[in-house]
């Protein structure tokens, strides 16, 4: 590792610690995150033709703003996806959509309450994302929970839940899909084989968090009633629902037909879904019109929480650069050589790893380190051990801390959940859950044969 990379290196884990402690020095984490991202490249180009061998002489500038405008690119996508899904999730929350999941999962008893979350959030991140699906589940749990010590348990849990729905689902998650798209796993092979695994790893951490949530919930003042208020009729509140929650499932066919990337779908609903409101806006009497402004999407945009936006832009960008100077990769056949090839333990610390750094250039170092053995059976052909336990760990492993996941960025956002308090109360519970469900998998290719 040359002192250049050191340097980087170390802009990275000083920036990461001070994301940290946020709570202490009260120093929101996107200013961290942005100052990181912005040190670290500032570093690589004190010598980037060490890294990137065409970056030379007059072409420097060139080529190293086509690497950036790469990651960007790759960046971006993220970012709109997440801005247009919080977008339609709450336009059909704001218009009553929810209101049949709220009445689902609605009851007095909390323990109650957080099985009921933990098993609807696990089903909706293997059908939709994880990523969506925790926003869904946040907007209800704000109607259904007033006291913020109980929610923020409770989003604790839609996060851990949430990463292992999206584990076993070739949809699911970011990482699952690549895996799939590369064909190193098949639907079948890791819905059969990776579903038991995810099950675990969400019900041992519910059934420990279970025992911090006693007695009876209060009724939020002003929220005991529908989950959105609006003038639109029966039917028109059903279409905004069908189109957005029917929308976000369509994401996924919408990509496997066009071959497009994710955030396209998602803002062809967006678009669809901002056009039929309008129609059924303009059709409102005028005084009705006024009083429902502020629920119009244009209006909705102007209040995404930009803060949580920049934050993603800093983290995933810094997370490039340490891409782009192959320490990732670095990382990723060091510990292949250090544990001889097993790939428990590999694809284990892997996981782990997924909790501190971006778990998608992970998976991409991953794949490009290892190639697929053609043969059949074996633990690196299609459907074997390594990868199969690589989207598992991958998916399940960034629960261990908030920011190990977009699940978990957009929930620390939305909740105002603190990087130390999840570190100190939910990460143990976590990696209990995350260590089950290695076990487990080992059961069924050791025991029982899988």
């Amino acid at each position: 590792m040359t002192t250049l990379t050191m340097f980087i290196v170390a802009v990275f884990v000083i920036g990461y610690f001070f994301i940290a402690i946020e709570s202490v020095t009260k120093v929101n984490k996107a200013a961290i995150a942005l100052l990181m991202f912005v040190g670290c490249w500032t570093i690589f180009m004190f010598d980037p033709g060490q890294y990137i061998s065409t970056a030379i002489g007059d072409k420097i500038g060139t080529v190293v703003s086509e690497t950036i405008e790469h990651h960007l690119g790759s960046t971006a996508t993220t970012l709109f996806f997440l801005m247009g899904a919080m977008t339609i999730v709450e336009l059909v929350d704001q218009n009553g959509g929810f209101n049949f999941v709220r009445d689902t999962l609605k009851t007095k008893s909390k323990k109650a309450l957080l099985w009921r979350i933990a098993f609807m959030t696990f089903i909706l991140s293997a059908i939709l994302d994880n990523l969506t699906t925790s926003i869904v589940m946040i907007m209800i749990l704000r109607k259904l929970v007033s006291d913020h010590k109980d929610r923020i348990i409770y989003a604790a849990l839609v996060v851990i839940a949430a990463n292992s729905g999206g584990a076993f689902s070739p949809i699911g998650d970011v990482t699952t899909i690549m895996l799939w798209n590369k064909g190193v796993i098949t639907a079948g092979g890791v819905l059969k084989e990776i579903i038991l695994p995810s099950i675990v790893s969400m019900v041992i951490p519910a059934y420990v968090l279970s025992f911090s949530l006693k007695g009876e919930l209060a009724v939020p003042e002003g929220k005991g009633g529908e989950l959105g208020s609006s003038d639109f009729t029966a039917v028109q509140r059903k279409i905004v629902f069908f189109l957005g929650v029917g929308g976000l499932i369509f994401v996924p066919i919408f990509k496997s037909i066009t071959h497009l990337p994710p955030f396209v779908g998602i803002l062809l609903v967006l678009g669809l879904l901002w056009t039929v409101t309008e129609a059924f806006y303009s059709k409102l009497p005028k005084a009705a019109g006024k009083s429902q402004m502020q629920k119009r999407v244009s209006n909705m945009l102007s209040r995404i929480d930009m803060s949580t936006i920049l934050f993603f832009l800093g983290i995933l960008m810094a997370v490039a650069c340490l891409e782009t100077i192959g320490v990732l990769t670095q990382l990723g056949t060091g510990l292949n050589t250090v544990f001889d090839g097993n790939h428990y333990l590999v694809t284990g610390i892997i996981g782990v790893l997924s909790s501190i750094v971006d778990n998608v250039p992970l998976v991409a170092g991953c794949m490009g380190m290892y190639p697929v053995d053609p043969s059949v059976g074996g633990d690196m052909s299609v459907d074997g051990i390594f990868w199969q336990l690589l989207a598992y760990c991958a998916g399940v492993g960034g629960s261990m801390l908030i920011i190990g996941s977009a699940a978990g960025v957009v929930v620390m956002g939305l909740e105002k959940i603190t990087f130390g308090w999840y570190m100190k109360k939910i990460s143990w519970i976590a990696l209990l859950g995350y260590l089950a469900g290695i076990g487990v998998y080992w059961v069924e290719k050791t025991v029982i044969g899988l």
